[in-house]
Order: C-alpha cells, then sequence, then structure tokens
C-alpha cells in the first residue's frame, strides 16, 4: 500500500539544550568538578570525561555518592554553575532563525525548568520553541523517550515528521527509542568516540550544518 507522504514530510525540529545549543562545557565542568570536591568526591576531568551523561545521577552513581548527599550535591552545583559565563554555541541563534521559518521547534532537555527558561529569557529565545520540556517534567529521564514524546504530542505530531538534534549518546537513545530519527551534533564534551560509536543517523561537526541537512531531509 502506498504511503500517505504528509504523514512522513519533516515539520518538527526539535533539540537538546547543554552542548547542542547552549555553549556550556565549561560551567558543566567547573560546577560539577567544584562540587564534588566539597562532596569530598575524587574526580577530574578525566572522571567526568568517562562517566558524564545528561542524566546527572547516573554520574552520582558512578562516583559512589550516596543517596542521601544528592539534594546536597545538587545545590552546589547550582551554586558553582552560576559563577559561570554563558554563551550560545556559534550559529545557534541563525540557525534557530532559519529553521522557524519552515518548521517548529521543541526543546526537550535534562535541565531544570526554572534554570534552562531564565537562559532562555536571557537569550531572547523563549519564543523560538513552540513546546519545551525540562527536566521534571516527565518521571523519567533521558534516555527514556518520555521526554521526547511528550514534546511531540505537545506539537501535535508524528515521530516520522520530526528530527532531534543533541550531543549525547543519551539523546540518540531517547530519539531512537521515540521512533525518531537522530542527528549528532559534536560539540566541547569530550565523548566524541561514544557519539560516534552510538551510530547517529547524521553526524554534524557543527550545529552551522543542520540548515542545509534540514533542506536535504525535508
Amino acid at each position: 500500500m502506498k504511503r500517505d507522504s504528509r504523514s512522513t514530510s519533516l515539520r518538527g525540529v526539535l533539540f537538546d539544550w547543554d552542548g547542542t545549543l547552549l555553549d556550556s562545557y565549561h560551567a558543566d565542568a567547573q560546577a560539577f568538578l567544584g562540587m564534588f570536591h566539597e562532596m569530598s568526591v575524587d574526580w577530574g576531568l578525566k572522571e567526568l570525561a568517562e562517566h558524564y551523561s545528561p542524566d546527572w545521577y547516573c554520574m552520582y552513581r558512578a562516583a559512589r555518592l550516596p543517596r542521601s548527599r544528592w539534594e546536597a550535591a545538587d545545590r552546589a552545583w547550582l551554586r558553582h554553575y552560576q559563577r559561570q559565563k554563558l554563551r550560545l554555541l556559534p550559529g545557534a541563534r541563525r540557525v534557530l532563525r532559519e529553521l522557524r521559518d519552515r518548521f517548529r521547534l521543541g526543546l526537550v532537555t535534562s535541565g531544570d525548568r526554572l534554570r534552562v527558561e531564565r537562559q532562555l529569557t536571557a537569550f531572547r529565545l523563549t519564543r523560538m520553541f513552540a513546546v519545551r520540556v525540562c527536566g521534571g517534567d516527565t518521571r523519567q529521564r533521558k534516555p527514556h523517550p518520555a521526554p521526547l514524546r511528550m514534546a511531540i504530542q505537545k506539537m501535535q505530531m508524528e515521530p516520522g515528521a520530526c528530527v532531534y538534534v543533541g550531543d549525547a549518546p543519551e539523546d540518540l537513545e531517547m530519539a531512537r527509542l521515540a521512533g525518531v530519527p537522530a542527528i549528532a551534533v559534536l560539540g566541547a564534551f569530550p565523548i566524541e568516540q561514544r557519539l560516534r560509536a552510538a551510530r547517529p543517523d547524521h553526524l554534524l561537526h557543527s550545529i552551522e550544518e543542520l540548515p542545509k541537512l534540514i533542506r536535504r531531509l525535508a
């Protein structure tokens, strides 16, 4: 039976935030290192790179941080993070503006909603996204597909009409579990080998390459 092309045409582009649009590696790394130092965990950049995950509780487990100290660790991380100066990745604003002319855009991030919304406001990007799903909006976190499925449902689209753009293996796994093509962007986080091994549907060296790829896919 011939498939209805309208059901599979690309209409939505959904993004991760940290490391994909926001140049957050230095801020994240310094915040984690500062927090682990406060928690008396002997971790450096090597351990952080080896165990990095968008679900920071996976890192807490890897660091053998007792569950009773997780809330204190969260507060310590936020204190260190707020001292850092952040910026968008080069070309991110232009890419969003270009894609918004033809597609509905969404944001699916593990980041705390209060923090992410403040950053979107500071960068004047809030209205770019039709839907924003943040950490805590669903009971499950990446790589579980629930956050991405929620965003797609809110956008009133089918998974095949969307793509998801992220910079971590967990982003790719979430997209696949949700039935959404996964686009990976190599970033500053030292996980390139893991990202390539996750076999994304498409791999970009920069977010600035995304509009050309999207035009081809559409």
